[in-house]
């Protein structure tokens, strides 16, 4: 691989973590302005923009960066530059059709979620803050593809560096509004949310002035690539966007997994609860679910599966070139990776439910429940992102539209069942139990494909539940002899809880699968050299 690829792989990552982790911590703030009620409200109107900004984008971003990229590489620089300007005038015809469509719709949206007069708000108080984030639909699908366009040119910078301002204005804007809101103008909570919802419109406008002015910039390296340009390639736009069509729509719906479920909550589970004579409560139960909670959850899914991920490149490289034994060892380790960080640390937040939540949070008995119950969902979250990139890496894309599918179906039919009989947490059921279909669909897809066998993958992956199971009785002792001394129902008692009992059974976990070997033969050279600089000897 290039230095120079390298180095923008690296930006690429880091500028994507730091948005993350921008994106976690306002949360902290922003429950405490508004509470539980207010991220009830706000999740409303998130889930659905953002199924409504992948319909707009419908993958013509990343399909752009890849065939950018492509025609470069064979010194075809005008076709790359036709389907960026033609893209560009797709993505405004597709996100003012999609903001329209949001607006219009956002009435009939909101009646079906509200199902009694006893839920915590109105048809027209959800309608209120859908319409608000709406706007930011015209500006969002231009400015993913004109980032796709500087990655094509392999050039992350721009991508890293409007991510990161992206974020930043729209959190700026989130807590300065609802501050001001909420604590200076003694205003409503709906206005409040109103205004964090649209902040999605100010965060779009930040990122596309830093795209411009990168544009501005290099607008003259650009210009001197279509001079060289070798003009022997003779394609048309229409037979681009037909591949593109089919090549991006498995994207797409991989992109969208995790909103889909969550749209199913949106759509049954204030129904379903009312069912149960719950509906006073469902409002709250639901924000937690879709948004408290999930916010905890996605942590060790994000970081397992960038790690996993990383590996994927080479799998596919390694079936191309029909190379089996290699890919089968890289497909061992990029399962094995995935569930040896993701495993410990799901079981480590389920154990630590009440702390967590209540550090991120406050104390919410209701919260810490449904956490405990919601983290071991993550190794499936982080099991479908990789499997259903393996399935992009041996060309069987179309399989994963499959796979959700089912999942999503699953869902539809087990969900409100499940929450009549075991409340907030069969919804959880109900998720867990589709996602796991998806994801055997995916594997049984792999194996059918490339003859790949799971056996040592499940091997490794029992040895890892014992070392888990030595690292959750560690934590589960910590966790009892700290009781008496610190308050988990206490926010800052709880960080310092959580600290000391997440540091004691991370340190088990190490020294477990050091001493055992594991973690070498996982990471190599950059476990010894830890090791040795920690000079620790097993």
């Amino acid at each position: 691989m290039s230095s120079k690829l390298l180095r923008g792989t690296f930006i690429l990552t880091f500028g994507m973590v730091l948005s993350k982790l921008i994106g976690l911590f306002y949360v902290i703030p922003f429950e405490a302005l508004v509470g539980a009620k207010g991220s009830e409200l706000y999740q409303y109107a998130y889930i659905p923009y953002t199924l409504f900004i992948s319909l707009a984008t419908g993958g013509l971003p990343l399909a752009v960066s890849k065939f950018v990229s492509k025609y470069n590489a064979l010194e075809e620089y005008a076709v790359g530059q036709r389907l960026f300007k033609s893209g560009l005038k797709i993505m405004m015809v597709t996100g003012f059709a999609a903001f329209v469509l949001m607006y219009i719709s956002s009435p009939s949206i909101a009646s079906f979620v509200t199902v009694s007069k006893s839920q915590n708000f109105t048809v027209e108080d959800i309608t209120t803050v859908m319409r608000a984030v709406s706007f930011a639909l015209i500006l969002v699908p231009f400015m993913s593809l004109i980032r796709g366009y500087f990655q094509g040119h392999q050039s992350m910078g721009p991508t890293a560096v409007s991510q990161v301002v992206e974020q930043a204005v729209r959190i700026i804007v989130l807590l300065g509004g609802v501050f001001i809101v909420m604590k200076v103008m003694d205003g409503s909570l709906v206005t409040a949310i109103s205004i964090a919802t649209f902040a999605a419109t100010a965060g779009a406008v930040g990122s596309l002035a830093v795209l411009l002015w990168y544009w501005k910039k290099r607008k003259d390296d650009i210009a001197d690539l279509l001079v060289k340009d070798k003009g022997a390639v003779q394609i048309s736009l229409p037979q681009i966007y037909k591949e593109i069509l089919i090549s991006s729509i498995p994207f797409v719906f991989v992109g969208i997994a995790m909103p889909l479920f969550q749209w199913v909550d949106t759509l049954t589970f204030n129904r379903a609860m009312a069912n149960i004579g719950q509906a006073k409560m469902s409002g709250n139960a639901l924000g937690i679910l879709n948004f408290s909670a999930q916010k905890l959850v996605i942590i060790p899914m994000t970081l397992a599966t960038a790690f996993a991920m990383s590996i994927v490149p080479t799998v596919t490289k390694a079936f191309i070139e029909n190379r089996m034994d290699t890919f089968s060892n890289q497909l061992n380790q990029a399962f094995q990776i995935l569930m040896f960080l993701t495993l410990p640390a799901v079981i480590g937040m389920s154990i630590l439910a009440k702390p967590v939540y209540t550090a991120f949070y406050g104390y919410d008995a209701l919260g810490a429940s449904v956490l405990e119950t919601y983290a071991p969902a993550a190794i499936l979250f982080a099991l479908f992102s990789v499997t259903a990139a393996v399935l992009q890496g041996i060309n069987q894309q179309k399989f994963t539209v499959l796979s959700l599918l089912t999942g999503i179906l699953i869902k539809l039919a087990l969900n409100i069942p499940m929450i009549e009989m075991f409340h907030t947490e069969g919804s959880i059921y109900a998720t867990t139990i589709g996602y796991l279909a998806a994801c055997l669909i995916n594997m049984y897809i792999i194996t059918y494909f490339t003859g790949y066998k799971y056996r040592m993958v499940i091997q490794r992956t029992l040895l890892m539940a014992a070392f888990t199971a030595g690292m959750a009785l560690v934590v589960g002792g910590a966790e009892w002899l700290l009781a008496p001394v610190l308050n988990p129902e206490n926010r800052m008692q709880s960080v310092l809880f959580t600290v000391i009992c997440a540091g004691l059974g991370a340190i088990v976990y190490f020294i477990l699968s050091v001493k055992s070997g594991l973690a070498i033969q996982l990471f190599g050279r950059r476990i010894e050299r830890l090791q040795q600089k920690l000079r620790l000897k097993f």
